[in-house]
């Protein structure tokens, strides 16, 4: 009787073993245990509760690799790795690892498109965008794939920081979240109190000029409430001529007008101010910066969507420039590839943007 109860008992826990395997073969690819969470639209979404791969769309893929999660990646945006400046930080710091993953969309050149069919092959856990809600919703629709929209991110903001935290959550990557955000307030700690107590007669009047925003502009193009002059409570020649922040078109004349002690060029725009030099010289003959080499140039803050490395990197620049005796303790070389490292974990990446032209430098108008 013993005998035929442990014959019965073995058959048992064999038929039970079987089942297991049967099952657990199929549940990982059918059902992953789960959780609600509330993106930044309000929007209530399922996902994962480990989150192993996703496609970021939108400005998502800068974050998740200052996250440091750029190897969880499925599918990425269409960048042509060859023709990535090294202004696209982000892009330029990941373009091999990328490089071997399939192309799910593309956010270039301000034309957003999503390919579902594309995205479903390479079967993401998530799809991350910071895009609308009816754009969100409809990726989700059409791919059958959660999707969790963060904010776009406004340069210093705390949107940003809200973003990295949403996605930090959902990747378990909360700590580094924090930290990054850490890091971000933490310099404009060390810029404000620097520049804190500069009297205003002391403070050289400043223009951003050569602004990049929809494309390159010359010195027309100006920077208005631009946060990287704000970071180091520069005295900006264009105060008050826009309430919002970013780039604005004026005359020349304008310029002229203002006729500042300093003049800061995005990188990206120095050459069409060089042709222009070459067409009115007169005019900038007119320009104190000019005559007094004070005219230097910067990476864009903006590259597809907005930078954070790159213009915490220009504040401590500018700041260098402006009052160096506030910042005489800044080796600004050995700072800017200490923050390239922290935010895309690539040593020396200065020397990137030094050997393609868009390094931080003086410009000499009429030289090349």
């Amino acid at each position: 009787m013993k005998k035929i109860a442990a014959s019965i008992l073995i058959f048992a826990l064999a038929a039970g073993l079987f089942s297991g395997c049967e099952k657990g073969a199929t549940t990982e690819t059918v059902q992953k245990e789960t959780r609600i969470i509330t993106d930044s639209l309000g929007r209530e979404v399922e996902v994962p509760k480990v989150v192993e791969t996703f496609v970021p769309l939108g400005n998502t893929p800068r974050m998740i690799t200052y996250l440091g999660l750029a190897d969880k990646v499925a599918g990425v945006g269409g960048m042509d790795p060859d023709t990535i400046s090294p202004v696209t930080a982000y892009a330029y710091a990941t373009k091999e690892l990328w490089s071997k993953v399939p192309v799910v969309g593309t956010d270039a050149r301000g034309a957003t498109n999503y390919y579902p069919e594309q995205i479903i092959s390479v079967n993401p856990d998530v799809i991350f965008c910071s895009y609308n809600s009816e754009l969100a919703d409809e990726i989700q629709t059409k791919t059958g794939i959660p999707v969790v929209a963060v904010p776009m991110g406004t340069l210093f903001g705390k949107n940003y920081e809200e973003a990295l935290r949403l996605l930090g959550d959902v990747c378990g990557a909360s700590k580094r979240a924090e930290d990054v955000i850490a890091f971000i307030n933490d310099s404009l700690k060390d810029l404000r109190e620097r520049t804190a107590n500069v009297p205003a007669v002391e403070k050289p009047t400043v223009l951003g000029a050569a602004a990049t925003f929809k494309g390159a502009h010359g010195i027309e193009g100006v920077y208005s409430k631009y946060a990287v002059f704000q970071a180091v409570a520069a005295n900006d020649v264009t105060e008050g001529i826009s309430e919002k922040s970013g780039g604005v078109l004026v005359d020349k004349e304008q310029v002229l007008g203002w006729n500042p002690q300093v003049i800061f060029l995005d990188s990206g725009g120095v050459g069409l101010v060089q042709n222009d030099f070459q067409k009115n010289p007169d005019f900038y003959a007119q320009l104190r910066a000019v005559a007094e080499g004070t005219v230097y140039q910067y990476p864009s803050s903006t590259s597809y969507y907005s930078n954070v490395e790159i213009p915490i990197i220009n504040s401590y620049y500018v700041g260098t420039i402006l009052y160096p005796e506030q910042f005489k303790d800044i080796d600004f070389s050995s700072k800017a590839n200490e923050i390239f490292h922290f935010f895309l974990g690539v040593e020396n990446y200065l020397d990137n943007l030094e050997k393609s032209g868009f390094g931080y430098c003086t410009v000499k108008l009429g030289k090349s």
